[in-house]
Parts: structure tokens; sequence; C-alpha cells
């Protein structure tokens, strides 16, 4: 049976005949749309490509101006803070177990006042059985000094012999005798019992506690460590060549590294001699401390002014590369970076100073990229502030150690 086609339904064959132009299109479409993108982005990195050479570019630096400023050597020594009086407490004629520690590090201790006890019961005891051995002896030797009394009365009468009389009296000075070496090791019983309660030998501060309650100490075992800070001595050693520049009365200034101060002072004390080892002179600074502010044991340095001031130009120390006495740094005069290679004059603080005739003051120098820089570079400059001077001085030169 054939089926007649509906008037207004289109033949399948016309359909598949419209639809299938659309795939080439769709794929030429595609293509196009990916070379545009491709286009676009080689575009875009060949418009981005550096054309000039990195060499021919200017360097960005950080530039400084060299400023005037005195120049004045400062012999540099360290040394050490240490106490006014120390005393390391502990036991000295007993062993014994510890009782107690009544003090802490920090503490503040009056003299006399009472810092630890010791377990002494035996020599108590022991202090207790020669007191009462003394006793005995002493009885028993006024008996026989009476006896010898009697004794020598009745030789008059003949009622004795002599030689009687002198055995009496001889066992009367032996007992005396023994009656004084009983009370001497009475005197050293008691010495033991008093090492068992180990007080503060003056007013001070304890820094070290080094047992507890139940530990065993033995004579010279430190428990504890007493400091009197009151006073601060600051010393340290110079070498001999400066004997001349630590004369007591000389004008310094004490660095505390602990807490970052500087003090002003005078050496107070030198030692006549060097060392004959180190070849070195000893120097002592009294800092007055009654406010306990300084922290003792702990690392200061010494600056002695010698000499009088110079004229000179200062450079921040950063900008400078040292080597021995030679500074190497980069200067810029009119967008162009130039090498120089000065003999240094001494450093202090953050500067490096430099003889006024080879380095005039105002000339800029490269503080910030210098590593980058060679001689004839262009450079595009921008100017930084000066860091804070350090002050007329310098450190270089021989080192003292604690």
């Amino acid at each position: 049976m054939t089926l007649a086609a509906h008037p207004g339904t289109p033949h399948p064959s016309d359909a598949r005949g419209r639809r299938i132009p659309r795939v080439p299109l769709v794929i030429v479409s595609g293509v196009v749309a990916l070379l545009l993108l491709a286009g676009a982005f080689a575009w875009r990195a060949h418009a981005r490509t550096n054309k000039v050479a990195l060499a021919a570019s200017p360097k960005p630096v950080t530039v400084v101006a060299a400023k005037a400023q005195p120049f004045r050597v400062v012999r540099l020594y360290v040394g050490e803070l240490r106490p006014w009086i120390e005393a390391h407490v502990g036991p000295q004629f007993i062993s014994a177990y510890v009782k107690t520690v009544l003090v802490r590090p920090g503490a503040v201790v009056k003299e006399n006042e009472v810092l630890a006890t010791l377990d002494c019961r035996y020599a108590n005891e022991e202090t207790a059985a020669l007191s009462a051995q003394a006793k005995a002896i002493a009885r028993r030797q006024r008996a026989i000094a009476d006896q010898a009394a009697r004794t020598r009365s009745m030789l008059d009468g003949g009622f004795v012999s002599e030689n009687e009389t002198e055995l009496v009296t001889a066992s009367s000075e032996s007992q005396a005798a023994e009656l004084e070496a009983q009370k001497a090791n009475l005197s050293r019983s008691v010495l033991d019992v008093n090492d068992c309660i180990l007080r503060a030998p003056f007013d001070g501060e304890i820094s070290v506690r080094l047992v507890d309650p139940g530990s065993f100490v033995r004579p010279g075992t430190e428990m504890l460590a007493v400091v009197d800070r009151n006073t601060v001595r600051m010393t340290a050693d110079a070498p001999e060549a400066d004997f001349d520049a630590i004369e007591p009365g000389a004008s310094v200034t004490v660095h505390v590294l602990a807490i970052n101060i500087d003090i002003p002072a005078a050496i107070t004390r030198r030692a006549p001699s060097a060392d004959p080892g180190t070849r070195t002179v000893h120097f002592e600074i009294d800092i007055a401390n009654s406010s306990r502010r300084i922290p003792v044991d702990t690392t200061g340095e010494v600056r002695v002014p010698v000499g009088n001031p110079a004229p000179a130009t200062a450079v921040p120390l950063k900008a400078v590369r040292i080597d021995d006495d030679k500074a190497t740094f980069f200067t810029v005069e009119g967008g162009v970076a130039h090498t120089r290679v000065v003999i240094e004059m001494g450093e202090v603080g953050p500067d490096v100073f430099f003889p006024p005739e080879a380095l005039v003051a105002g000339t800029e120098v490269v503080l910030e990229g210098q590593a980058l820089l060679n001689e004839g570079d262009q450079v595009i400059a921008k100017s930084a502030p000066i860091p804070p001077p350090g002050g007329a001085g310098s450190i270089k030169g021989p080192r003292g150690s604690p």
C-alpha cells in the first residue's frame, strides 16, 4: 500500500540536503577564530618584547651626599662589667644534706641574713658530747689540783714525800692540758655547727642558686652567689703600646651592650705592669649603679679618644666596600657612575671617614644598587636621607679582650 505524502510536509531527502552544508561552515568558522586568537597572542608577545639592550638602560640607584664631619681616633677595648663585691656561699668545714634554701636569684639580702641551712644533727650531737667531756675533764682537773695543793701543804710537815707531791702536781697539769685539748675540739665542732647556717656576708643580691633542699654538699661546694652592684667595675685590657692612653682620670665612654646605653666615665685605676703572657695592661672604671640598672658579668665596650679632631668627609659605611685600609665605592657625576678607591681615615658607628682632599663634601655616593654597577654605567639617581652620624671618632685600632 502506498502512502501519500502530506502536501505541507517536506520530503526527508530535502531536509538532509539543507543540514549538510552547515557542518563545513562551523568548522571553517572555528579555524578562523583560532587563527585570529593565535595572531592576537603573537602580536601581544611581540609588542611587549624589549628592543633596547639592558646594558644600555640607565640603572636605578640610591645616592647620598658625602658630608663634612670632624674625625678623631678612638681606641676601642672590649671588657667585662663586674660587681664591686662578689661572694660564693657554701659550707667550708662540714658535709651534710641541704635542709632549706630561703632565697632565689634576684632576691635582695642584708648582711648576716640567713640564706640556707644544712641538716647538721650529727654535728650538734657531737658538739654536745664534746661539751660534756670537757666538763668532766674540768671537774677532774679541779679535784686533782686541790689534791696537789693539799699535798704540797703536807710536804713541809714531813707527812708526804717530795716524790709523791711531784706526781700529784704532774697529774694536775696533765689534766689541765687535756682540758685545753678538749676545748679546742669543742671549738672546732662549734665551727662545724655554725657552718650549718649560711648567712649573707654583705648587703647585696642573689645572682646564682645552684642547689635545692635534699642535695648533698661538701666543703667548698658553691650553693649561692651574692653580688653587690651598687658600684660596677668595668674591667678591660689594653695593648702595652696604649699605656699612656689609659692613664687614670682619662675621659672615656662605656657602652653597655646588654641594655644598649652609653655612659660617660673616667678611668679609675690602671695596673703598673703588663701581663707577661699577653703583653696587655689591665685597667678598671668604676660606674655608679645605685639604681641597679646595669647587669653584671656582661660585656661592655670602652671608647678612649686619642689625639685631636681633624677635618674629614663622612660617608655611610653601607656604601663602601673595605679592603684593609682601602675603601671602594661609586660616585655619580652627570648621571654616570664612577669607581673610586680611597684610603680611609677610620670608621665609627655607621660612617667611614676620608681625607677632605680625597673626597669633597657634597659628592653623591651610591648607597644602594652598587652591586650591579660598573665604571661608566648610566644611572638614574634617587636621593636618600643620610643615616644619623655616629659622632667623631673611630673604632679602628687595637682591641682589648676581657
